[in-house]
């Protein structure tokens, strides 16, 4: 089958040879640090070898749950935040677009507790009132306060509308394995229950009960999805700098940064990807944003964006450079036609496809871009399906991780994660934080 390419002939006038190599070697270092489990945040490596020792039996009991949701509820809302939703939300997108939610039929997915909104969590409720609803709810602890939020809003609906007995057959718990409120909780209920490895954080568990559940339940095959991460282990695991386009990768994102290239946009040309770029914002800030290093990762959503931020792109500070993943073959695509009246001038393009006109428009902004002086890598991904989501899943996951131990950093722990919600907690009255409080509400005023 057919893999997703990396390629970089749109930056080799950036760099010479010499200064790849150099950083390769780099590179390699890095890899055997991660490969023998030698560097630093090495308790946190289950992701490294998960598409071929994941744990079978759980995973067949995602595949019975996410049938159980399908057969008794018309949408399923997903609790969870940062890790605990991105990658879900990515592939759902990636996999069935980004109009799901409008179809009149199929799983409907929803996202809450990813922010303190009363809006939009208020909308939902109402929406849920009259829609028969599953809950999977995603916490380590059970206590971070967005998800913990919401999970009280969801629980409380589920029990006025089925009853406590009802509601404990439509309420899924993503939790740790051994303790924490959450996991408290959904053996006092009875909750069916599925698992946060101690060894995988989660940025890199979209490939774990944490993302597999909702991504099951909206029909999409995760033995593929496993198959295509599989595929990506065993090629990514060549030890030639060379022949590892992950080591390449990581390797060409710290040389672009020696060379001032601080941001690197992931841009893609299909609105389906949209959170498929997300899912890789939170993979590499938090990985790699410490010890003031790092690449700033942002993304950019083509041709729209092309309208809007394209002229900073174009000429705005050379501090950037681009990594596009674009799509070889559409899910769909239409034809342009003849029209007799040609108000548009479009006629040049009757009887060519809207995917042509897409691709041209990529390459007519990789030339502008590389002509303006922003550095173009890409990643060509033969088809929109599991399999191939899979393989960028785990691509990018090991591309980051050497790419923090080139760094030399720890791309496994997040410890300014923390430093909001101190704050947070403080000025809400949470006990235990009371001696920050006054001090922080007069730096308000």
């Amino acid at each position: 089958m057919n893999t997703p390419v990396f390629s970089y002939k749109n930056a080799e006038s950036f760099f010479d040879k010499q200064e790849l190599d150099q950083m390769g070697k780099k590179a390699a270092k890095a890899m055997e640090e991660l490969e023998s489990g030698t560097g630093r945040g090495n308790d946190f490596l289950g992701w490294l070898h998960l598409p071929e020792n994941y744990d079978r039996d759980e995973f067949e009991r995602v595949k019975k749950a996410s049938e159980k949701i399908r057969s008794n509820s018309k949408a399923l809302i997903v609790i969870g935040i940062g890790g605990s939703y991105l990658g879900a939300r990515a592939a759902i997108e990636f996999l069935n677009g980004t109009l799901s939610n409008a179809k009149a039929d199929g799983m409907k997915v929803f996202f809450a507790g990813n922010s303190i909104s009363s809006s939009y969590h208020y909308e939902l409720l109402e929406m849920m009132k009259d829609v028969d609803f599953s809950v999977n709810v995603i916490s380590k602890s059970g206590t971070t306060t967005e998800p913990a939020i919401a999970f009280r809003l969801f629980k409380e609906l589920l029990e006025e509308k089925y009853g406590r007995e009802g509601a404990k057959e439509r309420i899924y718990v993503t939790t740790d394995k051994q303790k924490g409120a959450l996991l408290d909780l959904a053996k006092e209920e009875g909750y069916e229950r599925f698992t946060i490895a101690d060894d995988v954080g989660g940025r890199y568990s979209v490939l774990t009960s944490v993302g597999l559940l909702p991504i099951a339940a909206i029909g999409a095959d995760i033995d593929q999805l496993m198959e295509g991460a599989k595929a990506a282990h065993d090629d990514l695991a060549e030890k030639e700098f060379e022949k590892n386009p992950a080591m390449v990768y990581a390797a060409l994102r710290n040389l672009f940064l020696e060379k001032g290239k601080s941001v690197e946009i992931l841009v893609n040309y299909e609105p389906s990807l949209q959170y498929f770029s997300e899912w890789y914002k939170q993979l590499f800030a938090e990985s790699e944003g410490k010890e003031n290093k790092g690449l700033f990762p942002a993304s950019l959503n083509f041709s729209s964006d092309l309208h809007s931020m394209g002229q900073f792109v174009q000429e705005g500070t050379r501090i950037m450079f681009e990594t596009v993943v674009s799509i070889d073959s559409p899910k769909y695509d239409i034809q342009v036609k003849e029209d007799d009246k040609n108000v548009d001038g479009l006629n040049f393009l009757a009887g060519k496809t809207i995917d042509f006109v897409n691709k041209k428009a990529y390459q007519g902004t990789v030339l502008a871009h590389c002509d303006g002086g922003v550095p173009n890598l890409s990643l060509h991904v033969p088809q929109q399906d599991a399999f191939n989501l899979g393989y960028l899943f785990y691509f990018f996951e090991k591309s980051c991780a050497i790419s923090g131990y080139i760094l030399g950093i720890n791309p496994f722990d997040q410890p300014g994660v923390e430093a909001y919600k101190k704050n947070m907690f403080a000025l809400l009255g949470k006990p235990g934080y009371d001696d920050m409080k006054a001090e922080l509400e007069s730096r308000l005023k």
